[in-house]
């Protein structure tokens, strides 16, 4: 055995079971029943400002029972994923490990809470645009509970063994399994159940983000031990003894940094799936924004006679009902074909919902009876004019283009948002989830990806990449996974010193990597199957 192995064998690592204390567990619970209550009591008060009486919905259950699943998923997302935002501080000692997860708890918490919702509702694109607009039918909702049950139970099964795996990778797979499993149940190939372009676009996002990681933290980690020349830097911990403080400071920077950013981003998958249950459990509350700006009609009037503009040379001379409108449309977002009635349909769409807005003057004053369909109207044309200013063979230049993304605006801005409540309610579940759980993939992250301890430096560069990178693909409204941006940056930090990498783990992590789609693609389309049946 190696002096340098000899040396990690006997050091003292961090204390891990530290508990919180009977106080501590009391205050555990009651914020775990305050966040329920507090849930079922902005429902019920939202319904009834609707002159919806909760009581009387047949599906008022099974809706307490989706939105508890779906609160299940960011409390287990919480110990799974936010385990790697403290493991640095904890193995550095730059903190206690029951301090970190707690301070770790309430930044996830402020990130939730400060979201800008982008990330919700690219996720929410990927599943079959017949499902969102049905969401309230059976196959809505075997839709919500496949796809959050097969994401919780494959991170348990990844937790239990101590793997940091991906519950972003975990919920896209869930969410391509269900889209596969709907359009072959609707007689029609399986890849035409997902949009295989967005799931492209967050598949680059997801796979690159590590190899950032790995890559950039090594750079750093180098430039650092050229630049600052100072060995203790770049010497494991001894005993019990913090960094200096300037590093111990940089640590703790990057700890909260990487919470917040993790909150920011994965809150936000459990954001959006929550209005889909909303809406379709109680459309007249949740299927339009009825808090939007006074001034919201007459921007949307404005931007609609714009697009109509835009698209209306650009289409046949025919002549379509609100009905066969949509039928069209809705086949041009889930065939991907332009023909000759595409562009009408959608013009069609545009001026029928522009006709809604102006009669009814407010979207608060749309009454309850309408609010679904027209919610739906709104979202198929905003999912068909995003396409169709892709289509390089209507031959649209720069201001065409700008004109459908403003009114693209107009349309999302009254039917994607979410209210404060949902965001309080998911915020609770990531932070309480934070702070149990985490010491199986703490421990991984800490003793179990190099041959050596976890350096001062190599924390700060590790986390410092981590933190860039989410907030990066947070602004861009992509999701990436905290899990494998951090190990991957430990473990280039790990190669970067030359201190050795437990294959063991790699191989472990790499199983995960790859295995997380196709297994939650399998289960969560076999569950969607399944419930299909049983709702």
């Amino acid at each position: 055995m190696t002096s340098a192995a000899l040396e990690r064998d006997v050091r003292p690592g961090p204390k891990l079971d530290d508990s919180f204390g009977r106080a501590g567990t009391f205050g555990f619970a009651a914020a775990v029943v305050a966040a329920l209550g507090y849930v079922v009591y902005n429902v019920y008060r939202d319904a009834a400002a609707a002159s919806v009486d909760p009581l009387t919905l047949m599906p008022f259950g099974l809706l307490v029972l989706a939105l508890i699943i779906a609160l299940g998923f960011e409390f287990v997302n919480g110990f799974h994923d936010t385990a790697n935002a403290v493991a640095t501080v904890i193995y550095t000692n730059s903190m206690p490990a029951h301090v970190a997860v707690v301070w770790s708890g309430f930044f996830n918490f402020l990130g939730v809470l400060l979201s800008t919702g982008a990330v919700a509702f690219g996720i929410i694109s990927l599943l079959p645009i017949e499902l969102i607009l049905q969401v309230g039918s059976s196959s809505g909702f075997a839709m919500v509970f496949a796809l959050l049950i097969a994401a919780i139970v494959w991170n348990l099964a990844t937790w239990a063994l101590g793997i940091p795996s991906s519950s972003s990778h975990t919920l896209i797979g869930s969410i391509i399994g269900v889209g596969v499993a709907n359009a072959i149940l609707q007689g029609r190939s399986g890849s035409a159940g997902v949009d295989w372009d967005k799931a492209t676009e967050i598949g680059k996002a997801l796979l690159i983000s590590p190899l950032i990681g790995f890559g950039v933290a090594a750079l750093l980690f180098l430039a650092m031990k050229t630049l600052i020349r100072n060995r203790k830097l770049y010497e494991a911990p001894v005993g019990d003894t913090p960094p200096p403080m300037w590093i111990r400071a940089l640590l703790i920077f990057t700890c909260t940094g990487v919470s917040f950013a993790h909150g920011s981003n994965d809150g936000q998958k459990g954001m959006g799936l929550i209005m889909l249950i909303l809406i379709g459990t109680v459309p007249t509350a949740y299927a339009l924004n009825r808090a939007v700006p006074a001034e919201y009609e007459a921007q949307f009037v404005t931007n609609s006679a714009a697009a109509t503009q835009v698209l209306s040379p650009r289409g046949a001379r025919v002549s379509l009902d609100d009905t066969a409108a949509r039928t069209q449309t809705q086949r041009y977002i889930t065939e991907r074909k332009l023909d000759a009635e595409t562009v009408p349909a959608v013009t069609a769409l545009v001026g029928t919902i522009d006709r809604q807005v102006r009669e009814y003057g407010s979207l608060a004053k749309v009454p309850a009876a309408v609010s679904g369909n027209m919610r739906n109207d709104m979202y198929l044309a905003s999912e068909a004019v995003k396409r169709i200013g892709k289509e390089k063979s209507l031959g649209l230049n720069e201001r065409d283009q700008q004109v459908l993304t403003d009114y693209r605006g107009s349309l999302d801005a009254g039917t994607r948002f979410i209210p404060l409540w949902v965001k309080v309610a998911v915020a609770f579940a990531l932070g309480l989830g934070t702070m149990v759980g985490w010491k199986r993939i703490v421990v991984t992250v800490g003793e179990k990806i190099g041959k050596t301890h976890l350096t001062y430096a190599q924390g700060a560069s590790a986390e410092l990449v981590a933190m860039a990178t989410i907030f990066g693909a947070d602004s861009m409204g992509l999701p990436v996974s905290t899990t494998h941006v951090l190990s991957s940056g430990v473990a280039g930090t790990m190669a970067a010193n030359r201190s050795g990498l437990q294959m063991s783990t790699v191989r472990n992590l790499m199983m995960a990597w790859v295995l997380t789609l196709p297994v939650s693609v399998l289960l969560s389309g076999s569950l969607y199957l399944l419930l299909n049946r049983v709702f």
